[in-house]
């Protein structure tokens, strides 16, 4: 899975929520300053060449879904984020952010219950 530039995943994000959508409702709900729909367009028709974005037609316009689960996006960047970052350790990207003061001593004790509960 090829990874996405921060335009591309800005615009996934929004596919991933719209749901089924037109590069005008894309557009539409982006911040301004909005870029030119030329630049959405061409943006969406990377996703679809890199497989994350399916395209329909309806009636004249043109259909983008995701072709991809944000959720399997999350995983594999997160997953390469860690390999290429902290040598593939998840422990090792926590201790860092608790040292970093970015997580606080009860953000770890959630992180545990959550580990606790997703075992059962």
């Amino acid at each position: 899975m090829e990874r996405l530039t921060a335009q591309e995943e800005e615009i996934m994000q929004l596919v991933w929520t719209l749901g089924p959508c037109t590069v005008r409702e894309i557009v539409d709900r982006m911040a301004r300053p909005k870029p030119p729909y030329t630049t959405v367009a061409s943006v969406v028709g990377n996703l679809k060449g890199k497989g994350y974005v399916a395209q329909s037609r309806k009636g004249n316009t043109y259909l983008y879904s995701p072709a991809i689960a944000e959720n399997e996006y999350k995983s594999k960047f997160m997953s390469g984020f860690v390999r290429d970052y902290f040598r593939n350790s998840f422990k090792e990207m926590v201790s860092f952010f608790a040292k970093d003061e970015k997580l606080s001593p009860q953000d770890l004790q959630d992180i545990i219950t959550e580990i606790e509960k997703g075992g059962k």
